[in-house]
């Protein structure tokens, strides 16, 4: 098994994407049957889908995606994490149909101006449950934001922070510090997961190359190891800097071969519960 622990889909009939630019090549519909032949030719055969916008209705329909589709294997959804009655919202989430395959949540703390914002007391309390409840946490945060990431981390011990996209660092500048450093910070808390995912966005769309991405591949994975590391393709906002046969090809090359089974398949089912 294969696995691909980070991509989106969504339909703009049903909701529009407010973030995608109007003349972007994301503004049409992706769909899990655009993704299934991508996914097949790389050899996925599992995947976790992600959330994409902030909106309560976003999550029981990805749900019922992964109930009718057999290649999402696992949903991040999203849920006000400040609300008084999240650990009965969480609950609820999962008694609807396809409800057994969330398996974590996420928000966009990258948007939130409060750069300590994962340290609230509102959202500490919503962290709390999330933990009670078996689910992880998807961290999708800017650089700056990585030193708060690592201290709501210390203080939830008994739950999973997942880190999307090695923390966004700054790859088409080509500066390793201070984002290693403060990744090294996370990784250094047994409780932290990281996807190696996003990398060909952050760095240069149209001409990166394997060797741009290396020392922030090779920082992630020396600091978190190849049992806390999964393979992402962020698709389909990956296709703006590359195919997914690309840029699942280009992950292949940044992994040793002794640490791909981790990488590509058991460290995502053992943190999703595939």
């Amino acid at each position: 098994m294969t696995v691909d622990a980070h991509h989106h889909v969504w339909d703009l009939s049903v909701r529009d994407q407010d973030w995608i630019p109007e003349d972007s090549p994301l503004r049409r519909d992706f769909t899990v049957a655009d993704l299934a032949p991508e996914a097949r030719a790389a050899g996925v055969t599992r995947t976790v889908l992600v959330q994409t916008v902030t909106v309560p209705g976003e999550t029981p329909e990805f749900l019922a995606l992964a109930d009718r589709h057999e290649l999402v294997a696992a949903v991040v959804g999203w849920t006000d994490l400040t609300r008084p009655d999240i650990a009965d919202e969480l609950a609820r989430l999962r008694e609807l149909p396809g409800g057994p395959y969330l398996k974590g949540i996420r928000h966009q703390v990258q948007g939130e101006p409060d750069p300590r914002w994962l340290l609230r007391p509102d959202v500490a309390r919503g962290l709390a449950a999330l933990a009670d409840a078996g689910l992880v946490y998807d961290l999708v945060v800017l650089a700056h934001q990585l030193p708060a990431a690592a201290e709501a981390a210390a203080n939830h011990p008994g739950l999973t922070f997942v880190l999307d996209h090695l923390g966004k660092p700054p790859i088409a500048a080509g500066a390793l510090e201070p984002w290693a450093g403060a990744v090294r910070a996370l990784a250094a808390l047994p409780n932290t997961v990281c996807k190696l995912s996003g990398m060909v966005t952050e760095a240069d769309p149209a001409s990166w190359t394997v060797d741009d991405l290396r020392p922030y591949a090779e920082t992630v994975l020396d600091a978190f190891g190849p049992d806390r590391l999964m393979f992402g393709s962020d698709w389909p906002v990956c296709t703006l800097a590359g195919t997914y046969g690309e840029v699942f090809d280009a992950a292949t090359r940044l992994v040793a071969p002794a640490d791909r089974t981790a990488v590509f398949e058991t460290t995502a089912t053992r943190v999703y519960g595939l």
